[in-house]
């Protein structure tokens, strides 16, 4: 899923709303940030770890996004439930703000995260931005999804090779 994306206002945070800027993450991520992905942001709730590879974590155009390897934990298997079941759609993501900026748009007060170091990523009950999204895929499920682009492949291979 997509535990932040770029260029979209928050829900109100209290007196103000916030949205990220392309590239917030980028010198955490290069820096070797040691991110957790949580369930709510509980600490007690750990179902991934960059550094032990069941969690990845990229940058692109859109946002922030994860691939998490949840456990065969209590933990793992609840939000996995919650997730399919469509209980739990959006993610959250733990930070330290470096730099960011303020403005005021149309009577709002407006947080620019210009930079900041990650700390988590969590699948959450009330996400802070709505447009963060949440989804369990199997691996099984992924690879039946992958057959026909392999096969499509693997023709255009046979075909180079017999005219070879």
């Amino acid at each position: 899923g997509y535990a932040a994306r770029f260029n979209v206002l928050s829900e109100n945070l209290g007196g103000f709303r916030e949205k990220i800027a392309p590239g917030a993450f980028t010198k955490s991520l290069a820096g070797g940030a040691d991110v957790r992905a949580l369930v709510n942001h509980d600490p007690n709730l750990v179902i991934g770890r960059n550094t032990a590879g069941t969690l990845k974590i990229t940058e692109n155009k859109t946002g922030l996004k994860v691939q998490i390897e949840p456990p065969d934990t209590q933990a793992g298997r609840d939000i996995t439930t919650s997730i399919e079941r469509g209980d739990i759609d959006g993610m959250s993501f733990g930070f330290r703000t470096i730099t960011d900026s303020w403005e005021r748009i149309d009577n709002e007060e407006i947080r620019t995260l210009k930079e900041v170091e990650l700390r988590d990523v969590s699948a959450v009950t009330y996400p802070a931005y709505a447009d963060t999204s949440v989804a369990v895929r199997s691996l099984d499920a992924h690879k039946e999804t992958m057959k026909p682009k392999l096969e499509t492949l693997k023709m255009r291979l046979e075909l180079t090779e017999a005219a070879t």
